[in-house]
């Protein structure tokens, strides 16, 4: 729990010196291509593709980034990436984050376990809640570089907390913030927290 307070201070206190100076108007014609998994508004209409539609900045630089370098394997992404400087991904990341993102529904069935993890953690066994990092509502903390998670599919929050647990995915940086949260989650809460961050607004 104090490893996870240490890294979200840190994170706030490096707010800015890695803060995307992208431009949206010009982003909108470099994320062409991008649209034909993410949506042209970056509104993903496939659940095992990521809605980019406002993200923030600093996140979606950060993900193409360590795609780009290989510190975030995308099997899909091979590619899509290498014609694109520092400036190109910052405009690209500017579109998106100007633009809004989608809601979807939560499976009624799942919403009482999936708020329960979401506002609520597990504290006996040291996982904080989601919204520590992600705000009550899903709208993520942008300026830290934390997602906006609420309307996001399912499929692929499920895809990614398995990806943190199963250390397939660890661009969580050294502090292993999403991957110790994950190592806390079962199948089932995975299903059930997925699902209620898709209906999240």
């Amino acid at each position: 729990m104090n490893k996870m307070i240490v890294s979200l201070l840190v994170a706030l206190g490096l707010v800015g010196a890695v803060q995307a100076a992208g431009d949206p108007a010009v982003g909108q014609a470099k994320a062409v291509v991008c649209g034909a998994c993410h949506g042209v508004d970056g509104n993903s209409p496939l659940p095992n593709f990521p809605k980019l539609a406002g993200q923030g900045e600093r996140y979606l630089l950060k993900q193409m980034q360590d795609i780009k370098s290989g510190a975030r394997p995308v099997l899909e992404m091979t590619g899509m990436l290498e014609p694109l400087g520092d400036q190109d991904m910052a405009d690209v990341a500017a579109y998106f984050a100007a633009q809004k993102m989608t809601v979807g529904a939560a499976d009624p069935g799942l919403v009482a376990r999936g708020q329960a993890l979401f506002r609520g953690g597990k504290l006996a066994e040291g996982m904080p809640a989601c919204t520590g990092c992600h705000s009550p509502d899903g709208s993520g903390i942008a300026a830290a570089g934390y997602p906006h998670l609420g309307g996001q599919h399912a499929d692929y929050i499920a895809k990614q907390l398995t990806a943190f647990r199963e250390g397939e995915r660890s661009n969580d940086g050294d502090s292993m913030l999403m991957r110790d949260i994950a190592a806390k989650l079962g199948n089932k809460d995975i299903e059930a927290v997925s699902s209620y961050i898709q209906g999240l607004h």
